[in-house]
């Protein structure tokens, strides 16, 4: 008989529960263990047992069904967090359409259930799963997604009001007259807006005979050239057909003055094409104690390189590494992180961001990723035109400040 198996399920309306089942696998691994052992000293006792290799081959079954079990339960937790799935949930939110999707990547049929995606150029809407596996990639793969505010919206465009103030009181008795005071003044703010796209393209032959996963094949290709377009735009993009980078709104920068609030605050560096702990410290104190709770430190890795030298007056290192894992290193005690796009260390570059940059620059999604099937442009290939339009810009400079290497 089995000793102390356990099955675990996952329960249809919640969550399942991987500690539980990955427990179980591991009981049921040490009983698999430790009943073979036993089946094998029997055989060499010449004692060959059947119901010993019956209990066997039941716990084997248990640890095929339990390994099942927890690769679902992993799938379905990440579809969880990624937004593309529900828990307890295993169907597509609309099988009938990504299937139709599908065969429009193979053979370019347009069925009766694609046409709620019809737009007028031709493109169609990507199933939502897809379209959430490739937002889901972005986060990964963009840096500023990973750091500033992400929204979806719709429409054409966003302009934000702020409010300038201005709106005056003042103090009178019971029957004193009430004359008319100023009124505070709004100002409005537009962001950057464009269209990331990639352009993937396979043979006819190879989509005909092929048995890999399109769906996953494409996005893959999709979801790494929109971050690549996307990394430059959100740092120093000049709003022409791509979002306003936030270094462009630092002081001494294109959009220096766009903000109805001002531009993001420029620190000196402390030295000639160089960077020091001084001007790291000016850096952080130079930022209000209301914005450092969620701040961190943006710079690339060659710039980290220089900085990983530098010592405080003590002899102790301003950076250091994490020790634990999952967590980023720190510089000054704040967290730092990689960005590719961000400037090397040079006469008058910006070498640096620090600051919250949730609080500082917003990302915004127009909702859908739209593909447009090309079997002519480029024969005997197949492309798949994809596009995204995507908008940026900084909402607040007042939670950031840049570091300015001196000349």
């Amino acid at each position: 008989m089995t000793r102390g198996l356990v099955s675990v399920h996952a329960d249809g309306g919640n969550p399942p529960d991987v500690n539980a089942l990955v427990e179980a696998l591991n009981k049921a691994f040490a009983d698999f263990k430790a009943e073979h052992n036993q089946q094998l000293e029997e055989v060499k006792k010449g004692n060959a047992d059947a119901l010993q290799a019956l209990k066997v081959d039941n716990i084997n079954g248990e640890i095929s069904r339990l390994q099942a079990a927890v690769d679902a339960a992993n799938t379905q937790l990440a579809a969880i967090q990624m937004g593309g799935g529900a828990a307890g949930g295993d169907t597509l939110a609309d099988a009938e359409y990504s299937g139709a999707f599908l065969a429009h990547f193979r053979k370019g049929e347009v069925q009766a259930a694609m046409n709620k995606g019809v737009a007028d150029d031709g493109g169609y809407l990507a199933p939502v799963e897809w379209d959430r596996t490739i937002t889901g990639r972005l986060v990964i793969l963009s840096d500023m997604r990973q750091l500033a505010n992400v929204v979806p919206c719709s429409g054409t465009g966003l302009t934000k009001l702020y409010n300038m103030g201005g709106t005056a009181s003042g103090w009178v008795g019971e029957e004193d007259a009430r004359p008319a005071t100023a009124t505070g003044k709004l100002k409005q703010l537009g962001f950057g807006w464009g269209e990331v796209y990639a352009n993937p393209g396979a043979t006819q032959q190879l989509l005909d005979d092929s048995e890999i996963d399109l769906e996953a094949w494409l996005s893959g290709e999709v979801d790494v050239e929109f971050a690549r377009q996307e990394g430059a735009g959100f740092f120093a993009g000049d709003g022409v057909n791509k979002p306003f980078g936030i270094l462009t709104y630092v002081t001494g920068g294109a959009n220096a003055a766009k903000h109805p609030f001002g531009a993001i605050g420029a620190i000196n560096s402390g030295a000639a094409a160089a960077i020091t702990a001084d001007g790291l410290i000016d850096l952080v104190y130079d930022l209000p104690s209301a914005f450092t709770a969620n701040a961190r430190f943006a710079m690339n890795r060659k710039t980290m390189g220089a900085i990983r030298k530098l010592k405080d007056t003590e002899g102790n290192y301003l950076w250091q590494p994490s020790l634990i894992a999952g967590q980023p290193s720190t510089l000054l005690g704040f967290p730092v992180q990689d960005v590719a796009a961000i400037p090397d260390v040079a006469a008058n570059a910006i070498a640096a961001l620090f600051g919250d940059f949730k609080q500082t620059y917003t990302v915004y999604d127009r909702k859908g990723v739209r593909v447009l099937r090309d079997p002519f442009t480029n024969k005997p290939y197949v492309h798949f035109y994809t596009t995204k339009r995507v908008g940026g810009g900084v909402h607040n400079p007042e939670p950031m400040r840049a570091l300015k290497i001196a000349a």
